[in-house]
């Protein structure tokens, strides 16, 4: 299809943008494609092929459409997941969209497995029915795909990839562009709405199901605008990814416990019997069964006992972890695979309302870099995905103001070749080290068993690590870039650059995340401290950070449903 005469493909500066989608997982492209077609979309995607976050996911998007189901009780799976923390509200419009939006999605293309001609569903951890739609073990990357394709059959979409947001411009109070890291150059770009949709930030810990890039970096880009933050210290580790010497760690679906696999120790018992629910309890109950009976027996792993599942049956449904197994050396049907908890999604992130709107004026946030309160202190399994969907929906009735007045086109620009580097000789050998250092550092210190000991001591480092990384002068050039200049960087020190916001990045979302931690004094869904290990009432209440102010705390939406005050 031929791009509107609105926008020139080949020089994205000269275009007043009206939207500006900074992700294009299955957030950003589904926002792209509910905006409303008359508007000019700038899609934004840092990597140059089509990874993301969302491509990984392997079970599958949660909606009632079987007759034994209903949306009251997939509320209540949510509610009772989320260990007390679900906006009501949230949920409410969260599980009534999602049965619209299957057939959205089945109009678009998107393939769901069927049984005699039926969608075919699994069950998942905490779900009392099944209602887990999917395509095989592939049906994130399978979303994406339509998706993508969708996206580039829109005419007011441009999708640009390879370009990397490092800020967001915000003047007079209101959301107004990004500034971005295009190749060798630096500059500015107009808009009058951004729309973060860039991941969450399990790459932050050492042991993690997600890729490199999620690594909390739109989590940092709006902490800097100003925008406000909500309950980080909630983060939900899998309880089930590959744990193998010299192989990346790589998420074991749930959705095999689902069909009969179970969880036994090293002397084949199982770690999770005292559990309501027992294989298929909550996320957050399996990975502590698991963490504590690793420890105990002095383990780096628990097994996954498949063999009761039919060989027919493993084959159909679960085809790429099988594949993936067998690729490092794995016979899953005669021997349990070796798995352990790891990093997999964080239920905070940018306080949003039900429109996806931050209280920063034009700025928009949806899918895991969100806290849209519908997770709770715990997410139910397969929510995630179809969170994006339904958030994304809202972008259809956006409210557009003005651009701001500030002209940064044309003779009003200066350009400056810059030869600055980092100033330490090791250059980026020192940078991806210390980027290492700070992953196992959150492993250990707020990883599944956390205490104050461990936060306090990791927060003091973080924080004297990322003060010492902003007088880099070359960090110092971006942060204090003014609209009117575009800067360009030599080779080298584009590569310096990248991985010092990288750097700082992770620095900045991991003090966010610690102090987050620091404050919750209970023990509440993805947050256990083993120095308060209970639940409090008290602490019913989500936590907020936002700059200029202490760390605070916010009443959940009650079922009188007031609105989330922003």
């Amino acid at each position: 299809m031929e791009l509107n005469t609105g926008f020139n493909k080949n020089d994205i500066y000269s275009t007043n943008w009206d939207v500006i989608v900074i992700g294009a997982g299955a957030a950003g492209l589904m926002s792209s494609l509910e905006l409303p077609s008359n508007l000019n979309i700038l899609l934004l995607n840092r990597n140059t092929s089509k990874r993301s976050s969302s491509r990984w996911a392997q079970g599958g998007m949660a909606a009632v459409t079987r007759i034994e189901d209903s949306e009251d009780i997939h509320a209540n799976d949510t509610i009772k997941a989320g260990a007390g923390l679900c906006d009501s509200e949230a949920v409410q419009m969260f599980v009534q969209s999602a049965p619209r939006l299957v057939d959205r999605l089945l109009k678009l293309g998107m393939e769901f497995d069927r049984t005699s001609g039926k969608l075919s569903t699994t069950l998942e951890a905490a779900h009392t029915h099944r209602r887990v739609l999917h395509v095989k073990d592939r049906t994130g990357k399978a979303l994406v795909d339509v998706l993508n394709e969708q996206v580039d059959q829109r005419g007011n979409v441009l999708h640009k990839r390879g370009i990397r947001v490092t800020q967001i411009w915000v003047e007079r109070g209101k959301c107004s562009g990004v500034q971005v890291l295009d190749g060798p150059t630096l500059r500015w770009i107009k808009a009058k709405a951004v729309v973060l949709a860039t991941g969450g930030g399990g790459h932050l810990f050492a042991n993690t199901t997600n890729p490199t890039q999620a690594a909390g970096e739109g989590i940092a880009l709006a902490w800097r605008s100003g925008a406000c933050i909500e309950d980080l210290e909630f983060f939900q580790f899998h309880p089930t990814a590959l744990k193998l010497d010299n192989a990346p760690s790589f998420l074991i679906s749930e959705a095999l416990r689902g069909e009969g696999a179970v969880l036994v120790d090293s002397f084949g018992e199982s770690p999770v019997a005292h559990l309501e629910g027992k294989d298929l309890a909550s996320r957050d109950q399996v990975s502590r069964a698991l963490f504590q009976a690793m420890q105990k027996q002095k383990v780096d792993h628990i097994g996954l006992d498949v063999k009761s599942i039919s060989v027919e049956d493993v084959e159909a449904r679960f085809p790429s972890i099988f594949q993936r197994c067998r690729e490092l050396g794995l016979e899953p049907l005669k021997e349990a695979i070796p798995v352990a908890p790891s990093a997999h999604y964080w239920m905070g992130g940018v306080a949003t309302n039900l429109k996806a709107q931050t209280n920063v004026k034009g700025l928009f946030a949806i899918g895991e870099v969100a806290c849209t309160g519908l997770h709770g202190a715990n997410r139910l399994a397969s929510n995630s995905l179809m969170e994006c969907l339904v958030f994304a929906n809202q972008m259809r009735n956006i409210e557009l103001t003005d651009y701001i007045t500030s002209d940064i086109s044309g003779n009003n620009l200066s350009f400056n070749k810059s030869d600055l580097r980092f100033s330490k000789d090791q250059g980026t050998s020192y940078l991806s080290k210390e980027i290492e250092k700070l992953r196992q550092l959150c492993w250990r210190a707020a990883g599944v068993d956390r205490s104050r000991k461990g936060m306090n001591s990791a927060l003091v480092k973080v924080k004297r690590d990322y003060q010492n990384l902003l007088n880099e002068p070359l960090l110092n050039l971006v942060f204090s870039q003014s609209k009117y200049e575009i800067n360009e960087f030599e080779e080298l020190a584009r590569r310096d650059l990248n991985l010092l916001l990288d750097l700082s990045n992770r620095q900045m979302s991991s003090l966010l995340m610690l102090e987050a931690c620091l404050f919750r004094e209970e023990s509440r869904g993805g947050h256990f401290r083993d120095d308060f290990p209970s639940s409090v009432p008290f602490w019913q209440c989500h936590t907020r950070q936002i700059q200029g102010k202490n760390i605070h705390t916010r009443p959940i939406v009650d079922k009188a449903g007031f609105p989330k005050n922003l």
